[in-house]
């Protein structure tokens, strides 16, 4: 028995549902698909596949997924987490076959490597290093509410890193990616402006596991630095230290459209906040709240 239910949350997924489905029966003896009132074809190819279909309005990820964990019937040992633009290698799905049956009471949560294909091509260099952890226990995991970057974590026991890996292949347009990531923005920053002011305790990083807390502690010192110049040094970190340019075009794109075009835009956008409001948090604070909906 696999021992292991998979949770998808979705709207307007048809480009990418039916790969992921495929992808995930094949770890899991259940697949929970969390949609949105997708207005495309999502919910019909996901219930032809077997998946059960709930539906929730959207608010947040984190939101999102905490309420799948409350409401779906899962019944199994162990739950994970998939994106539907996601699916796992085959040599993942082998060792998550061998070794989770195998896991003692005290490991509560696996993390394990993801890969990155852009443009259809592997970011073999371009995208930076991530350990996510996307499997845990019923009723030890859930998901931390955050503006940007939320993660599982566990109340309780340890966490294994195992060694095969899961990819990242989003099958839409440039356009649709860009359009996804000027949504980011303010989010992004008003995340970035929390960690320069105090708004709230959300960036506490010390009870995420592995590389995700490490990486929000890089996160911190990346706001000390001077905009704009920020954003141009890491775009020349991940082509050239990291040695993007090896990944070709596709590497440069992504490297510029997500190392340097997006955080610029972020820091623009931290930049007219500041403008406006100054170096005063309350009242940076309060225009978060009353032009961009966001509440700390």
């Amino acid at each position: 028995m696999k021992q292991l239910s998979a949770i998808i949350l979705t709207f307007n997924e048809e480009i990418h549902i039916r790969r992921c489905l495929e992808n995930a029966f094949r770890v899991a003896d259940e697949v929970f698909v969390i949609d949105s009132f997708s207005t495309d074809r999502t919910v019909e190819i996901a219930k032809e596949m077997g998946a059960v279909v709930l539906q929730n309005k959207w608010v947040n990820y984190a939101v999102q997924f905490n309420w799948a964990l409350d409401h779906a019937p899962v019944k199994t040992d162990w739950v994970i987490r998939f994106d539907a633009d996601e699916y796992l290698e085959d040599d993942l799905i082998r060792e998550i076959e061998e070794k989770l049956p195998q896991e003692p009471d005290d490991v509560t949560g696996i993390q394990y490597h993801l890969k990155v294909k852009f443009l259809d091509k592997w970011m073999r260099h371009a995208s930076p290093r991530v350990i996510l952890m996307r499997i845990f226990r019923r009723g030890v995991g859930r998901c931390e509410v955050r503006l940007m970057d939320e993660h599982i974590i566990v109340s309780r026991g340890s966490v294994k890193t195992y060694d095969g890996a899961f990819v990242d292949h989003n099958l839409n347009d440039i356009t649709w990616w860009s359009q996804k990531h000027i949504g980011y923005c303010k989010r992004e920053a008003a995340d970035l402006l929390n960690i320069k002011y105090d708004f709230s305790s959300l960036d506490d990083s010390s009870h995420v596991a592995g590389q995700a807390g490490a990486k929000r502690k890089l996160k911190s010192s990346y706001v000390g630095k001077p905009l704009f110049l920020r954003s141009f040094l890491y775009f020349l970190y991940r082509y050239f230290w990291k040695l993007g340019f090896l990944d070709g075009k596709a590497g440069f794109l992504w490297c510029f459209m997500q190392g340097w075009w997006y955080r610029t835009l972020v820091d623009i956008f931290i930049y007219q906040i500041e403008h406006r409001c100054g170096h005063d948090a309350k009242r940076i604070r309060l225009y978060l709240k009353e032009h961009c909906g966001i509440e700390f």
